[in-house]
């Protein structure tokens, strides 16, 4: 087979995103995507930051595959009996493109139709086994029996980076530096949803959840509002599930998430559409593989390019721009006839320059402020208490509010509280 320029692995936002950055470049590109068609292997919660990404996207998409408009961040401290939720909105958030929900199978999709509209091939349903080495310089891809020469290999194949670690340019999996996300998809009509999460037309809430939706362990539970769908889910720390005692099964926790006061009525009669689940990067910065190699370079989760900064979870954004960055350097590596590390390491200094590696770096230590008990079995607890405590109203005479405070108070100011503020200080 003639050699090609340019082989994408992996039909996800970060291929698609390359892929798009090349379009008008001349160069031969092909995109390879294991699945039924780009979107069908991709899960997340379902939210994009625009902004951030508004500077790359060049008419990558339009509105048409965004759901609805967050102008409602709701957060909620699950315990076992009761929940304290903060809802927050804004006129900004209304009148701005700050962030939409997305549907991945909608959004991945449609831009891989308009990459094929435009010359480039996305070809589903192919499976790429390995990586083809020529004197040190990865120079195609195996499918099956078939071997596809190209001068990069850009490997966007998702969290597993099976071939980025088979290359030595990411560490081994690692138990504490993962977590799984379990989502449904549930229909309910837009008007339901209108009226349930008190939100206009195509206007949504992200909400965001821990405590006992997780039994206390490392993780939390999301709902995002869709057009027509809400997709709720939780996502926890493997290594957390493996030490956890008792055991827990993770799809056990979605159903029990389900059966909530608080969840199962706003769900209540709508219809589950898909499920799945998903491994995420959770390691952060120090997770980051390394970016490219001699004909190769490596994008978005594959490259652990993922950020969970505890209120919210980020990666789309970052898989855009890692994508978009690396068609760049593409370019110029072929203007240079020169595919070697020296000159594809240009993408890595790209990323530093842009807010991806930053905003990973300014909150490198955001995976072990994160990996404390407390924040997610201790305060979910306290909080709603102390609150039901002032709000209960029983058959005798209420006691005085500062009788009730005091001794939540002397728990707060607490040697464990204050361990947890000064780990604060780092993030």
């Amino acid at each position: 087979m003639e050699r090609l320029d340019v082989i994408i692995v992996g039909g996800g936002l970060a291929g698609l995103s390359c892929a798009y950055g090349l379009k008008d470049s001349g160069l031969s590109v092909l995109v390879l995507e294991r699945g039924e068609f780009p979107g069908t292997k991709n899960m997340t919660g379902g939210r994009l930051y625009l902004n951030p990404v508004y500077p790359y996207m060049d008419g990558m998409f339009d509105d048409s595959v965004l759901e609805r408009k967050i102008v409602r961040e709701r957060w909620t401290l699950l315990a076992k009996n009761s929940s304290l939720t903060f809802d927050f909105t804004s006129e900004k958030l209304r009148y701005e493109n700050h962030s939409y929900t997305v549907l991945r199978g909608r959004l991945d999709k449609h831009i891989a139709e308009k990459l094929l509209a435009q010359g480039v091939l996305v070809v589903p349903k192919y499976r790429v086994d390995g990586l083809i080495m020529t004197d040190g310089k990865v120079d195609g891809v195996t499918v099956g029996d078939e071997r596809l020469y190209a001068n990069v290999v850009v490997i966007a194949e998702g969290a597993l980076s099976i071939l980025t670690r088979r290359l030595g340019l990411k560490e081994e999996l690692k138990a504490n530096d993962y977590a799984v996300g379990i989502k449904e998809v549930i229909g309910l009509s837009a008007n339901t949803i209108n009226e349930r999460f008190n939100v206009g037309e195509r206007e949504g809430v992200a909400h965001l959840f821990i405590g006992d939706v997780t039994e206390g362990i490392f993780g939390g539970g999301f709902l995002y509002t869709n057009i027509d769908t809400v997709s709720l889910g939780i996502v926890v720390k493997i290594s957390s599930v493996i030490n956890a005692y008792p055991k827990i099964k993770t799809y056990e926790l979605l159903e029990r998430f389900k059966e909530r006061f608080e969840i199962k009525t706003l769900i209540r009669e709508g219809e589950t559409l898909e499920y799945s689940a998903h491994l995420i990067p959770e390691a952060g910065f120090r997770g980051c593989a390394k970016l490219y190699g001699n004909g190769v370079l490596i994008v978005g989760d594959a490259a652990g390019l993922a950020l969970n900064m505890g209120f919210t979870v980020r990666g789309m954004d970052f898989a855009i721009v890692s994508g978009i960055l690396a068609a760049e350097t593409i370019k110029e590596a072929y203007d240079k006839g020169d595919f070697s590390e020296s000159v594809l390491k240009g993408y890595a200094d790209k990323l530093k320059e842009s807010f991806v590696l930053k905003d990973l770096n300014t909150f490198r230590h955001m995976p072990d402020f994160l990996d404390n008990d407390d924040i997610f079995a201790h305060y979910p607890e306290k909080f709603p208490a102390i609150l039901e405590k002032l709000t209960y109203f029983g058959c005798g005479p209420k006691g005085k509010t500062w009788d009730i405070l005091w001794p939540f108070i002397k728990e707060m100011v607490s040697l464990r509280t204050i361990k947890v503020l000064l780990s604060a200080k780092k993030i």
